[in-house]
């Protein structure tokens, strides 16, 4: 807070995603709506409680949208508001910040460059 009693726009947007595995949950719903359980077959080190605890989360900032679907059992879908789809760019530079690295050898050129694309495509980036 500055001396005007504002909020530094910056740690506000970290308020909404500091939370361990908040951005990991917000990129894989770029890739589409997913159920409880495939967060957790992707991630098997996330527990239920902290999935649980992130998505509520999530929901409450207005950036995950949750879906009870009637059936036998009852399914819950998850899916980005806009207000979440409007991270894309936040998202793009993360990933683009390690892509971007020459010097990081993680990945082949190839991989790097397929990478881009795939994030460019998946998040809606024209450059």
């Amino acid at each position: 807070m500055n001396s005007k009693g504002v909020v530094c726009p910056v740690d506000r947007t970290l308020n909404l995603i500091n939370k361990k595995w908040s951005v990991q949950i917000i990129r894989d719903l770029f890739f589409g709506k997913k159920h409880f359980k495939e967060f957790k077959e992707d991630k098997p080190k996330l527990s239920n409680k902290v999935l649980s605890n992130c998505l509520k989360e999530l929901e409450e900032h207005g950036l995950v949208e949750k879906k009870v679907i009637n059936t036998t059992p009852v399914t819950t879908e998850y899916y980005l508001t806009e207000y979440g789809r409007s991270m894309n760019r936040i998202i793009y530079e993360l990933a683009m910040f390690t892509l971007h690295d020459e010097n990081d050898n993680s990945y082949s050129s190839e991989t790097r460059e397929s990478l881009k694309e795939d994030f460019r495509q998946t998040l809606g980036i024209d450059d």
